[in-house]
């Protein structure tokens, strides 16, 4: 069972480390580029290769988005308690508390752990998180108007376009079905890299809070995508994706909108940095418990 989780994480540890090193050595890492390639090219052909042949009913796919916009919303409810707790404000712990890092953690570890029959479930529950973060968590932190950034985001065009084939049950043309998959390839070591680099170049400033923030979050997370994967009836390989997904570390770009709104960023630095490094320690028993 060692060998088995520790092949699920190498992965993981190897792209994110490779991005650490990278910068910590001093070589030039182009983040916005890379970012905006990720987020523009490889996220829509990632979406589309997975959710396009994936074998999962239209009704599973409903469901599990639904589940997951449940557990984000009563994560969000949650804040105010876990706020009051902390003594930190509730507007600087509502993002982290609401967006675990679904993409370029969650993805390759649901990849590594359930195999291709999981992975349009780890993808679901992904676009779904990012659907939130790009409307309500863009319009939390920036007077600008969320529903432009909702249109100018090309991965909400490739959920529908992969809703339409999925209700009626088509598939890609041959070529562009090669294209996306092809195009699709590059995301998930660059999402790792990514992070890795992220990682590195955040500056730390409370280690303790970060390590209370994550010890409890995760539990709260654990038990909430558990309850309500339960209510509304997943079947069970969806539940236990659901569940790891939502137990994620925080979501680096959580760090980027607390900067862009002045709310505290080095603290919620401090929560990206714990809660990823505490992910492998906790990461390894959770999918022991549900693989």
């Amino acid at each position: 069972m060692l060998a088995e989780l520790f092949a699920v994480m190498a992965p993981v540890l190897a792209g994110a480390g490779l991005g650490f090193l990278w910068v910590r050595l001093g070589h030039p890492y182009p983040v916005d580029f890379v970012t905006r390639l990720v987020f523009n090219i490889g996220t829509p052909s990632l979406v589309l290769a997975s959710l396009s042949g994936a074998d999962i009913d239209a009704s599973t796919f409903g469901r599990t988005m639904l589940a997951t916009s449940l557990v984000i919303l009563t994560m969000g409810a949650t804040t105010f308690i876990v706020a009051r707790l902390l003594r930190r404000p509730w507007r600087v712990l509502l993002a982290p508390m609401m967006y675990p890092n679904t993409g370029n953690m969650g993805l390759p570890v649901v990849l590594y752990a359930f195999g291709s029959a999981g992975f349009a479930y780890g993808i679901t529950i992904m676009v779904t998180v990012s659907l939130f973060q790009f409307t309500l968590g863009a319009a939390l932190s920036s007077k600008g108007n969320p529903l432009i950034t909702l249109v100018k985001t090309p991965t909400v065009y490739a959920i529908l376009i992969a809703m339409g084939l999925l209700l009626t049950n088509t598939s890609l043309p041959p070529w562009l079905a090669n294209t996306v998959d092809l195009m699709s390839g590059f995301t998930v070591p660059l999402m790792l890299i990514t992070l890795g680099v992220s990682l590195a170049s955040i500056q730390v400033t409370s280690l303790r809070s970060g390590l209370g923030f994550s010890l409890v979050r995760i539990p709260l997370a654990a038990a909430t995508a558990w309850l309500i994967a339960e209510w509304i009836g997943l079947p069970p390989l969806a539940q236990s994706i659901l569940v790891v997904q939502m137990c994620m570390p925080v979501a680096v770009i959580n760090y980027l909108f607390a900067q862009r709104a002045q709310r505290d960023p080095g603290y919620v630095a401090s929560l990206v940095f714990c809660s990823t490094l505490l992910a492998l320690f906790y990461l390894p028993v959770l999918l022991a418990m549900l693989i």
